[in-house]
């Protein structure tokens, strides 16, 4: 929070108090970004520990692919929930890495014309299985 210096108090007694008030709100936002961060890193780690026994573990161990990609759906439903309460007044744009769709020209109008030329080969025989 940035105060204008003509509106900040003249007693030091009050600006104390504000500074420390400014300090306690911007400890609470670092607290607030590390335990997001946290949950964020335990849970791509979650993930990690599951694949690797998915991909390395004993027969017995070994996840069903669909019960592995049921859990991952929960994982992502729960991230997407998280990510739109925040940004729920964020405007919607697409994503650069989508693929842009092929425009159709049509085919070349019938009046066109249309040559078809034929190329004679020199050697009519294939040099390794000595086919024609």
């Amino acid at each position: 929070m940035t105060t204008a210096p003509e509106t900040l108090p003249s007693d030091p007694d009050e600006l104390r108090a504000l500074l420390l008030a400014e300090r306690l709100r911007h400890a609470a936002e670092l607290t607030a970004a590390r335990s997001s961060a946290e949950e964020e890193i335990a849970r791509l780690r979650q993930i990690i520990r599951e694949l690797q026994r998915h991909r390395f573990g004993r027969r017995a161990e070994r996840l069903d692919p669909d019960q592995l990609a049921l859990a991952l759906e929960d994982l992502e439903q729960t991230l997407a929930a998280k990510e739109a309460e925040p940004a729920g007044s964020a405007a919607a744009k697409p994503s650069p890495s989508a693929p842009r769709r092929r425009v159709n020209r049509g085919n070349l109008p019938a009046d066109l014309p249309r040559e078809e030329i034929l190329i004679d080969v020199a050697d009519k025989s294939c040099p390794c299985c000595g086919g024609t």
